[in-house]
C-alpha cells in the first residue's frame, strides 16, 4: 500500500497540466488513492458476484457501467478527486472495472483469427468512440467521449496487461477523421462510415508515434486525450495482480457533437 510521502512525492512529480504532445499524463494524490480503496471493495464484490461472461478465453471481464458511482464520481463515501486529476467536473456515467487475468488474451470463439493477432501483436490498438456496427464492422461516431481517465483499483506488476498508449497519436487521428468530413455537413458526422480512413490513420500510428507502456499503480490516474490511440498489452510471463486480476475503473463521459469531439 502506498505511503502518504510516497503518494505525495508522485502528485508533486506527475501532477501536471496534459503534455499537448504526448496527449497523455500520470497523476497522483491522496484523494485518488482513497477513491481507489473505496471503489476496489466495491468492485471486487460485484466482479466475483457477477455473472456475465469473461471475454478472450476467460481472461478479460469488460464490466461496463457496473460500478454503482454517482453521477459526481462518489462511490462508497468517497469523492471523486477533480481537482487532482486536473479535470473540471461533469455529469459522469457509471464506470467501467475492467479486469484481466493471467494469460491474456486467449483466442475465443467471438471474435475471428485476425482479431486476435491484432490483440496479441498490436494491443487491440483502438480509438474509444469509434464504434464498428453491423456484421462488416463498419466504424462511426457512436459516443464521442470528453475524455478518457482511468485508475488502478489493486496492486499488480508492471506486466500484467498494462495500458499501452501512442503518444502524439491524437493529433493523426483528428487530421485523417477532419479531412474524411471536410466535405460532410457536421450535422450528418456522426453517419459517416470512417472505417477505411481510420484504419489508414492507425497504420500512420503505428509507423510514427511512441508506443509507450503505462502500468497502472494505486494511487494515481491516467489521463488520455479523447482521440489518443491505445490498447493493453498481452500478461507478461510471470506477471502477478491481486485478485480477482489486474482491474482498472474507466471514465469516458460523453460529449454533446461530433464536430466538438473533434476540437482541439
Amino acid at each position: 500500500m502506498l505511503q502518504e510521502e510516497d503518494i505525495e512525492e508522485r502528485l508533486n512529480m506527475h501532477n501536471t497540466l496534459l503534455d499537448k504532445a504526448a496527449g497523455w499524463r500520470r497523476v497522483a494524490g491522496p484523494g485518488i488513492a482513497d477513491w481507489a480503496r473505496a471503489a476496489a471493495t466495491v468492485a471486487i464484490n460485484i466482479v466475483t458476484a457477477s455473472t456475465e461472461p469473461w471475454r478472450c478465453g476467460g481472461t478479460w471481464f469488460v464490466g461496463l457501467d457496473v460500478l454503482p458511482n454517482d453521477a459526481a464520481g462518489r462511490i462508497a463515501g468517497a469523492a471523486l478527486p477533480w481537482d487532482e486529476l486536473g479535470l473540471e467536473p461533469v455529469a459522469l456515467h457509471r464506470a467501467q472495472v475492467s479486469v484481466v487475468r493471467a494469460g491474456y488474451p486467449q483466442p475465443s470463439a467471438s471474435e475471428s483469427d485476425a482479431a486476435f493477432r491484432f490483440r496479441l501483436n498490436r494491443d487491440s490498438a483502438h480509438l474509444d468512440g469509434l464504434i464498428a456496427e453491423g456484421p462488416d464492422k463498419r466504424r462511426r461516431v457512436v459516443e464521442p467521449h470528453r475524455w478518457i481517465v482511468g485508475m488502478a483499483l489493486n496492486e499488480a506488476d508492471a506486466g500484467a496487461s498494462p495500458l499501452v498508449v501512442w503518444e502524439g497519436s491524437h493529433r493523426i487521428m483528428r487530421d485523417g477523421l477532419l479531412a474524411a468530413l471536410r466535405d460532410v455537413p457536421e450535422a450528418e458526422w456522426g453517419a459517416v462510415d470512417l472505417t477505411d480512413v481510420y484504419q489508414a490513420a492507425r497504420k500512420r500510428v503505428f509507423a510514427e508515434c511512441k508506443r509507450v507502456i503505462v502500468p497502472g499503480r494505486v494511487g494515481e490516474a491516467v489521463v488520455l486525450h479523447r482521440l489518443l490511440i491505445h490498447g493493453v498489452a498481452p500478461w507478461a510471463e510471470g506477471a502477478q495482480a491481486a485478485a480477482p486480476g489486474r482491474s482498472i475503473a474507466y471514465f469516458r463521459p460523453v460529449m454533446g457533437s461530433v464536430a466538438e469531439w473533434l476540437s482541439e
